[in-house]
């Protein structure tokens, strides 16, 4: 691949990070409205619909056994990552909760050894001291400016998410060898929509009408930057994309501010920097997954 190649994926890789950050700012403004499960269920259903139109018009076949069950397996794992990531971001500053999902690649590469047999480098253990060093510069920020339970879980719920969309991450990449990203992206958020109607009748609400247009705009921010994303990892390496994912924490910085008026501290600032850092020193040399896609989650 020529520079000129490189340059054009990772501009629209950029552009689809910030399309993905103003998601995320659409969805916290939902979760703080109506609850998390609320907000992901109806970006769910309505992501589906707009898919799955897509993929019909297409006249895409229905997925073979193997693939219907990555996409299960990986949606209910996604779904739960989501749900707890939103809920989270509701009681901490949306920067601060976007910078601690900057773990998950790390935490991937110990689950790819754990499920997949690949050996842990030395880098990888250096980078994780370094991003836990983060973690904790973050945590003691926030317990400075804010000490109550409430942001205490909702760090801990992002984390969580995490660690289990590192596990997603895995299962992605058994995915991308079965299917092609419209019918994971349509896969995902149907296993979600599905998954969480179960439990609506005690834990959803249905949107007001002035609800409407902001889900709706979630879920087309979703969709289209899962597109971009897929198409730029379709046209380069990922270690050369790697980096322009950390541009998430910019542009939540920003949106938090713009949005819900959320100052971003230096404890936050610094820990970002060293989880960025120690994640980058892991995956030195190696194609790095991505922290922030969720190949449309």
């Amino acid at each position: 691949m020529n520079r000129s190649q490189s340059s054009i994926a990772f501009t629209i890789a950029a552009i689809g990070i910030a399309v993905y950050s103003g998601m995320d700012a659409a969805m916290k403004g939902l979760s703080i409205a109506s609850g998390a499960y609320s907000a992901v269920l109806w970006r769910s259903i309505v992501g589906a619909v707009l898919t799955g139109t897509i993929f019909v018009a297409r006249g895409t076949s229905w997925p073979e056994r193997d693939a219907l069950r990555l996409h299960i397996t990986r949606g209910l794992a996604a779904g739960i990552s989501v749900l707890l990531f939103f809920w989270g971001l509701v009681r901490v500053p949306l920067a601060q909760g976007v910078a601690l999902t900057f773990l998950a690649p790390l935490i991937a590469l110990y689950l790819a050894a754990a499920m997949l047999g690949e050996r842990i480098r030395r880098a990888a253990i250096l980078g994780s001291v370094i991003a836990c060093i983060g973690v904790c510069v973050i945590a003691l920020g926030q317990a400075r400016a804010d000490p109550s339970a409430s942001s205490l879980y909702g760090s801990g719920a992002i984390i969580l998410a995490s660690i289990l969309y590192a596990w997603s991450l895995i299962l992605l990449r058994q995915q991308a060898q079965l299917a092609d990203p419209i019918e994971v992206t349509l896969f995902t958020s149907l296993v979600i929509g599905v998954a969480l109607l179960f439990g609506a009748p005690w834990f959803a609400s249905l949107p007001a009408a002035t609800q409407l247009p902001m889900i709706g705009l979630a879920a087309v921010l979703g969709s289209f930057s899962a597109a971009m994303l897929a198409w730029a990892y379709g046209r380069a390496e990922a270690q050369v994309l790697a980096p322009v994912e950390y541009t998430a924490f910019v542009w939540s910085a920003l949106f938090g501010w713009l949005i819900f008026r959320e100052p971003v501290s230096l404890y936050t600032v610094t820990g970002a920097g060293l989880i960025i850092a120690g994640c980058l020193a892991a995956i030195r040399g190696t194609a790095a997954p991505a922290p922030q896609t969720e190949a449309a989650a």
